[in-house]
């Protein structure tokens, strides 16, 4: 297989049907004995493929922790992750680094863009590490929608937010993943700038076919999604599809943590 054909193709034998993300009776303890804290307490959820969703939920919730756990950030303390037909819990230290680099981006709130690479090489560094190549119609297509051809060689310092949210999104899609995973990703960013990364990843949805999965706060930021899942005291606490403003608000006024978590 050519360096080019691997990029374009990251995910391998990936199964067709079935949720792109699967937790199944997830948990996961901070701490232990009398002090241990259970910040995801036996949730169950699944994301589908080609499908936007937020997860939202009061401060201490667990969102983030979700988050972590389903991209194989952190290690859950019990039950199942599984991306496409891949069982997480059951890779070795390397075989989920390798899963995470070819299968998954990764776009957050801090942008996390190296300050002394330009714009070009931020986006390039997921797949240089790899050994892989964009190919270059994918490469002419993320450029072009996210309107970075003449910002390819400045570095970061020399951007706006939200020219590098958008270098940050062209890195998180150059490998084809099968999903996105998004933090916040609107949170340091005007408005303005705000919406068009949040146009962009409808966009990434509905006419790329990409999975994304976005951890927010903002209820606006929210009803660009397909659906929202609410958590609350690390437990699922509802799923709404078609998001509106009004909807999502009434369901957050629903949800009162019974306790504070370390979900944060």
């Amino acid at each position: 297989m050519s360096a080019q054909h691997a990029a374009s193709s990251p995910a391998g034998p990936a199964e067709s049907g079935g949720p792109a993300v699967l937790a199944r009776d997830l948990v996961k303890t901070y701490g232990s004995g009398a002090t241990a804290v259970r910040a995801l307490d036996g949730v169950t959820v699944g994301f589908g493929r080609g499908e936007f969703t937020a997860i939202m939920g009061p401060s201490g919730s667990g969102k983030s922790t979700l988050m972590h756990c389903l991209a194989g950030l952190d290690s859950a303390t019990a039950g199942s992750v599984r991306i496409g037909g891949v069982e997480l819990t059951a890779l070795s230290d390397k075989a989920l680094t390798l899963l995470r680099r070819r299968r998954i981006g990764f776009i957050f709130q801090s942008f996390n863009l190296l300050p002394t690479l330009s714009a070009e090489q931020n986006i390039l560094l997921p797949l240089d590490l790899a050994g892989l190549k964009p190919p270059k119609q994918w490469w002419d297509q993320v450029i072009g929608v996210l309107d970075l051809g003449s910002r390819l060689k400045h570095r970061p310092g020399e951007l706006s937010g939200g020219q590098q949210q958008r270098v940050a999104c062209a890195r998180a899609l150059m490998s084809r993943p099968e999903v996105v995973f998004a933090d916040e990703p609107t949170g340091n960013l005007d408005s303005r700038s705000g919406a068009e990364v949040l146009a962009f990843l409808r966009m990434s949805v509905r006419e790329l076919g990409q999975t994304v999965v976005m951890v927010t706060h903002d209820t606006t930021a929210a009803c660009a999604a397909d659906r929202v899942v609410f958590l609350a005291d690390g437990r699922m606490r509802g799923d709404l599809l078609a998001p509106t403003v009004d909807s999502v608000t009434a369901q957050l006024l629903m949800i009162r943590p019974e306790r504070v978590t370390a979900g944060e």
